[in-house]
């Protein structure tokens, strides 16, 4: 018969002391978190702060092509990350991005116009919420595209693939 996960650490609990369960009981729950709660992928309308937004179906998503404002975000950290509108976990080192009307999840290449670098990114969140801008990227994808330091920047982006595994559509 199998003993509980617990107690090994019931029984150790005063040699461990309290901030060493807390460590033991975070990480075994971080570590349980379950799977995003979508099959292939996101893409009904949804309102917030009164605005309804109409997100593109998979079929026409691919191949779409936008230009306009890109901003970044901060990610929670390692050991308390956040998660995206599809459930999946953020942490600074995430090269993600949030865009209001992308289907989730989707990838896509993301070009700044003002230096032409260009990477290929993971839309699998919802935003920027902000008047003027387009798209949302992670911290480190605003490094590598160069722009970090000055928070904004004009980008170019094209839908490579939509949806997961058996979903996927290029």
């Amino acid at each position: 018969m199998s003993k509980s996960p617990f107690a090994w650490v019931r029984g150790n609990f005063n040699s461990l002391g309290r901030l060493g369960m807390l460590g033991l009981v975070l990480a075994w729950s971080l570590g349980c978190a379950g799977n995003p709660s979508y099959r292939g992928y996101k893409y009904k309308p949804y309102t917030l702060r009164g605005v309804t937004y109409y997100p593109l179906a998979p079929q026409e998503a691919l191949g779409y092509v936008e230009t306009g404002v890109a901003s970044h975000y901060q990610i929670g950290s390692y050991l308390f990350p956040g998660k995206t509108a599809i459930g999946e976990k953020m942490t600074p080192g995430s090269e993600i991005a949030a865009h209001k009307t992308l289907p989730l999840p989707c990838v896509i290449r993301v070009t700044n116009l003002k230096n032409h670098r260009s990477m290929i990114v993971r839309v699998n969140d919802r935003g920027p919420f902000i008047e003027g801008r387009m798209l949302d990227v992670s911290s480190k994808v605003a490094k590598k595209l160069g722009f970090h330091q000055a928070g904004l920047t004009a980008v170019q982006i094209e839908v490579l693939s939509v949806g997961d595994g058996e979903y996927r559509l290029r």
